[in-house]
């Protein structure tokens, strides 16, 4: 049996986004920057693609910008924010993806900023308190919090977090790649300056995405050598990937209700039967809180087994089943998890993130944990 249960890294497309996409590959060909028919057929697909996006998440379509995913869009937002507001400050937590740390300590190897880390505590919570001390004791920062972990599932509040950002006068953009497509954003009323998108997340296509910045936070291009995405990104467009990536979100929207109550599902499943089959297994952060985490997300923490230790990502592989020690964008990587180092987890116990989406089922589910179950069973 073959199980996909890395979710959080990538999500099976949908046919139907797949199908939005094909006449853009078999007939609609044009470069959208052509003036005539064929460029001009292309463009007005492009602007009605940025004209759903807008709509369905309360923004207008000026912006709405397209980009190869979620990781250009949070190097745009942090770099060109921190330049274009003259910010000598940054705030950001040590659980952020690598497209936000790496980006960030980048920026202060420059010379750019000064990087302020919050404190989290054993379950991965960001201390509020100290954010608001660093805010007050620093004017002109930048405050990058993720609304939810791809490892541990936890759920920022951005409407706490982008309150005091706004009390305080800083810029305040979120990795909300995780929660895309799963969640309504109404960024006409979220207090957020900036949030992103990567398209595969939420059964759209690879490469491709979007950033939002807020109308009265403008900042100046990242990519340039084009007068695309209304001078904001230079280069001629990801025609197919644009059309996919509203496809996908429209269908995401209207769908959502339906599709969070299937993955909860599972997700309640799994986690009742994994305690009752394995003793001592335990979650990491807040994932197995199923009604204050990611929905999509279950980081399980497993009792010692010299039999499995570091290799229980190869084990479940062998048995046919798709899972993740971390983040995708690390895969390969022999360096641990920096999410559960900075939550201290115990480094005899292995961890492994199963992440979910509506087209896993029970079934997967419970042939996942008699897997478990059986490697385990190693030590009895």
């Amino acid at each position: 049996m073959k199980v996909y249960l890395d979710n959080a890294a990538t999500t099976a497309m949908d046919d139907r986004v797949i199908e939005s996409m094909l006449p853009f590959m078999r007939n609609h060909f044009g470069n959208p920057s052509s003036v005539h028919t064929h460029g001009r057929e292309v463009r007005n697909a492009i602007e009605k693609s940025r004209k759903k996006v807008a709509e369905l998440l309360n923004a207008t379509p000026s912006e709405i910008f397209f980009t190869s995913g979620g990781t250009e869009a949070d190097n745009t937002a942090i770099i060109c924010g921190i330049e274009s507001h003259g910010l000598t400050h940054a705030i950001t937590s040590p659980i952020e993806h690598h497209a936000v740390l790496h980006t960030l300590e980048v920026c202060e190897k420059k010379g750019h900023i000064k990087l302020s880390m919050l404190n989290v505590d054993e379950k991965g919570v960001i201390d509020f308190q100290q954010l608001e001390e660093l805010l007050k004791a620093n004017p002109k920062s930048l405050v990058s919090l993720m609304h939810a972990n791809n490892e541990i599932g936890n759920i920022n509040d951005l409407e706490r977090i982008g309150s005091l950002a706004k009390e305080y006068g800083a810029f305040f953009h979120s990795d909300t790649v995780q929660t895309m497509g799963h969640y309504a954003h109404d960024l006409k009323n979220l207090p957020v300056d900036a949030v992103v998108a990567g398209a595969h997340k939420f059964h759209g296509p690879k490469g491709a995405g979007f950033l939002f910045v807020r109308k009265d936070k403008k900042i100046h291009p990242f990519i340039h050598g084009g007068a695309q995405e209304r001078n904001m990104r230079g280069g001629t467009e990801n025609v197919i990937g644009i059309i996919g990536v509203a496809k996908a979100l429209e269908i995401a929207y209207e769908e959502m209700a339906e599709h969070q109550a299937q993955i909860v599902a599972v997700k309640n499943h799994f986690i009742k039967k994994l305690s009752q089959e394995i003793p001592g297994v335990t979650f990491n952060g807040l994932s197995g809180d199923v009604e204050n985490s990611l929905y999509t997300v279950l980081n399980v923490s497993l009792p010692p087994s010299e039999a499995n230790r570091g290799m229980l990502l190869f084990n479940l592989d062998l048995a046919g089943i798709s899972a993740s020690g971390g983040s995708a964008c690390s895969s390969g990587a022999t360096v641990g998890s920096h999410v559960l180092r900075a939550l201290n987890h115990q480094p005899e116990r292995d961890a492994v993130r199963f992440s979910f989406s509506r087209f896993t089922t029970i079934d997967e589910v419970d042939y996942t944990i008699t897997q478990l179950k059986e490697l385990y069973a190693v030590e009895a």
